[in-house]
């Protein structure tokens, strides 16, 4: 018998509501996360999402046709639960832009929530926009001969949305990134006012008053939906659903901004309203995403593909309790608040029916690893410190560069790859003066990590 296609009808969801949210970066995580938060509100009915991917892919058609619905498996240790999320009205590709504008243009929209990636900031060393990138240049010109012409960038989009709404009169938003970054809310209006300023003065000054940037931490673990996931959902549920997402029980959303036009009762469904976000952004960055950096460069070096094979593995667990340690010390929390928390991400990290590939969490290293690695290296070394389990992270690093463990996938391929190449001690050197030129001249450091590369490289080996 054939399966029902997913629909509104079909599984008797709830109508979709009006669009008053936006989003950038139509992929799982969002859907797990964001829209999941906004689908258990006990005022969804008034909060419809319209999200955009970032780049064209075959999904916006796939959940056109599911009306926006889509099932949400989270897959615990002891079994899986499904959820028809509901709250994601409408779906558009990256090149609808008329689409984008028309929405930044209604009163309305409350808020833009994006997942662009570390790397889709496009700000350079000193946290500014990098302007002489060329997809930059690119926008720049489009947007200064014709302010609602196409463009490409996360900050071109964004700056083009707030120069509609702001000719349509249509009142103040809010920004709200939810990307793995430190900071994401001053990166962001940094990224967006800098763009706002090259492309009209006025536009800048508009903006500084209209809209407010939110800053969060986010946090759940959302692997790649592989076609058995689609099968698993057709045999618990009896629909045909093309765009699953499977995701993790564990989930958490701490905010910090203001919100002049309204927003969803998400304090109501566990998210957390701070006016400081920073001790849960560190705690997260450098306990959870720290490891699963330590795990993709070395875990993968050790043979192992996905985080809860790496986390088994007794070497691997050593290596990542010895990263815990040099960066718990460095934590605002209680001794037992940091030790449950790492309690918790052990627990994470082994639930082996979650199936994270180690090859997706390696990628963009040169982005991740100046946020989740060097802050304690940093401090470690303010304090006359040479830290192993910070210094393993960076030598299992240049090891991956050097094709040791996970292929490499990064948008600053082309500059650390070279660099990476060659004789282990230049190359080691090179490579951590790209990442901080203090580190390239520290001989403690650069010694540390070249005994350890030497080390896994013994292992890639094997």
């Amino acid at each position: 018998m054939t399966a029902a296609r997913l629909s509104r009808a079909a599984c008797q969801a709830r109508p979709p509501a009006p669009v008053r949210l936006l989003h950038l970066g139509l992929g799982n995580f969002f859907r797990a996360h964001q829209a999941w938060y906004t689908d258990r509100v006990p005022d969804a009915e008034a909060w419809g999402y319209a999200a955009f991917a970032g780049r064209d892919t075959g999904l916006v058609p796939d959940l056109t046709v599911q009306e926006g619905l889509y099932t949400l498996v989270t897959r615990a240790r002891d079994g899986d639960r499904f959820e028809v999320i509901a709250s994601l009205s409408r779906a558009h590709a990256a090149g609808h832009h008329d689409a984008w504008l028309g929405y930044f243009r209604s009163p309305d929209l409350a808020l833009v929530t994006t997942t662009i990636t570390e790397a889709g900031y496009l700000l350079d060393a000193d946290g500014n926009l990098d302007t002489d990138r060329p997809e930059i240049q690119a926008d720049l010109e489009v947007l200064r001969r014709d302010p609602d012409g196409p463009v490409r960038t996360a900050a071109g989009r964004l700056v083009a949305g707030i120069g509609a709404r702001r000719r349509a009169d249509a009142g103040p938003l809010a920004l709200v990134p939810c990307d793995n970054v430190p900071g994401n809310g001053p990166r962001t209006a940094r990224m967006v006012r800098d763009l706002a300023e090259l492309v009209d003065g006025e536009l800048a000054a508009w903006l500084t008053e209209f809209v407010t940037v939110v800053t969060t931490v986010v946090d759940r673990i959302t692997p790649r939906t592989t076609l058995n996931d689609a099968q698993v959902v057709e045999d618990a549920t009896g629909f045909d659903d093309r765009c699953p997402v499977v995701t993790e029980p564990f989930h958490e959303w701490v905010l910090g901004g203001a919100f002049p036009a309204g927003r969803p009762r998400w304090q109501d469904v566990g998210a957390t309203f701070t006016d400081d976000v920073t001790p849960f952004e560190r705690r997260k960055l450098w306990l959870l995403n720290g490891a699963h950096s330590l795990l993709a460069y070395a875990g993968s070096i050790r043979g192992h593909t996905t985080v809860a094979a790496a986390a088994a593995d007794e070497t691997c667990r050593g290596w990542l309790e010895e990263w815990w340690a040099v960066a718990s010390v460095h934590l605002a929390q209680s001794d037992d608040g940091v030790a449950a928390y790492r309690a918790a991400v052990l627990e994470r990290l082994g639930n082996t029916r979650i199936n994270d590939q180690l090859e997706r969490i390696a990628a963009d290293g040169s982005q991740k690893l100046p946020i989740r690695i060097l802050p304690v290296l940093r401090a470690e070394r303010a304090a006359h410190r040479v830290p192993l389990g910070a210094t393993r992270v960076l030598a299992a690093w240049i090891c991956h560069l050097r094709g040791l463990g996970a292929a490499v996938h990064d948008a600053r391929a082309a500059e650390v790859v070279p660099l990476a190449q060659g004789p282990l001690s230049q190359a080691a050197t090179r490579v951590l003066g790209w990442l901080e030129p203090s580190f390239g001249a520290d001989a403690d450091v650069t010694a540390a990590v070249i005994d350890q590369s030497e080390q896994l490289a013994v292992l890639g080996r094997r």
